[in-house]
């Protein structure tokens, strides 16, 4: 498990109480279930859902196993979305942590 783990769902906490304007015990609720599915990323495929920024459902197949190979450059961590390798578009895909739905 990653080093500063709690640091991360924290600060991904905050940035849904002020995209949200939620109760804090809510956003980080749904901060660890954000943790959740990057964790069962790294280790394989996993099939969740996020609305786009349409207003449509994504159904979506996404892993970040052995993808280090294919990220071409170093940015800041950011805590605003969450990043994946799209199985089916063959791409990297990314949403708004406020638009995750559920983890199929």
């Amino acid at each position: 498990m990653e080093k500063n783990y709690k640091h991360r769902v924290f600060c991904m906490a905050y940035a849904l109480m002020n995209a949200t304007g939620k109760a804090f015990e809510v956003c980080l609720s749904r901060a660890w279930a954000l943790h959740r599915l990057t964790r069962l990323m790294r280790k394989g495929v996993v099939t969740f859902s996020y609305e786009r920024a349409d207003g449509s459902l994504r159904k979506a197949k996404g892993t970040l196993k052995n993808v280090d190979h294919l990220i071409k450059g170093k940015r800041a961590e950011n805590f605003k979305t969450v990043k994946y390798f799209d199985i089916e578009a063959n791409g990297f895909r990314s949403f708004r942590v406020e638009n995750f739905i559920t983890i199929y």
